[in-house]
């Protein structure tokens, strides 16, 4: 009997120190640009227990079904997707602490007949709390990104994502900064939401890899159409990604 992420090259997580910062949006659409533009299996589990994001950003409701006691992940556009929001009703409020958190995070990762993949993104719930924590317990992870608003206290609570990280030993692989300018869209000019990147400035202070920075584009949020901004911003995230993924 193989381990259930044995056929799993890369294992990666994308977290964040607060919530709102767009951190499920940016796993979304690094998991699509990494099959879109390098032709990858990809699979993307929302381990957030108590506030599913997945179900809502691909529009999928459905229940997944069980096959020979795995649980079959939801498959659209290429990703195999998996989520407590598609386990249980999207109304009900998850009142689970301890021992029942951590049942569930082991169900979602191990559970789950993932198959052959060349990449296992992982959206974090926001924080250093119980799920990051036995998830970087349980699983090898071949890096983690941390992203962060150029708000400082985003930033300072993100800044403890990256110490928790290296503290356990995961490579930190860099931070990527979100909302961080508007485009007009009558000249596309950008303009800045604030003087300068501080996420930017903190990555250069302490010699940390900086991925790259996202727009503030309503259509990563509802399905629209993708600005060409952020799906440049992508693509050059990805493209530093990539050499840091184990191929074989």
């Amino acid at each position: 009997m193989h381990h259930p992420l044995s056929l799993v090259k890369n294992v990666i997580s994308v977290s964040s120190g607060k919530g709102g910062v767009g951190k499920s949006t940016i796993a979304f659409h690094l998991a699509h640009t990494l099959i879109d533009d390098h032709s990858l299996r990809v699979g993307l589990l929302d381990a957030d227990i108590h506030g599913p994001s997945l179900p809502t950003l691909m529009g999928l409701m459905e229940k997944p079904q069980i096959v020979e006691n795995k649980i079959v992940p939801l498959l659209k556009d290429g990703l195999k997707a998996m989520s407590m929001g598609f386990l249980v009703d999207p109304q009900s409020a998850l009142i689970w602490r301890g021992l029942m958190v951590q049942k569930a995070i082991k169900q979602l990762l191990f559970d789950v007949e993932w198959g052959n993949l060349d990449v296992l993104v992982i959206d974090m719930p926001p924080g250093t709390g119980d799920i990051p924590l036995t998830i970087n317990q349980l699983v090898p992870l071949s890096g983690g990104i941390v992203v962060s608003t150029s708000d400082p206290l985003s930033l300072v609570d993100g800044v403890k994502g990256v110490a928790m990280l290296k503290k356990m030993g995961i490579p930190f692989w860099g931070f990527i900064e979100n909302m961080a300018h508007l485009v007009c869209p009558q000249c596309e000019t950008h303009i800045s939401l604030s003087h300068d990147s501080l996420v930017e400035k903190e990555a250069v202070r302490v010699g940390d890899a900086f991925l790259g920075s996202i727009p503030f584009d309503q259509g990563l949020r509802f399905g629209g159409a993708m600005m060409a901004s952020s799906k440049d911003a992508f693509k050059d995230i990805v493209r530093k990604v990539i050499p840091l993924l184990k191929q074989g």
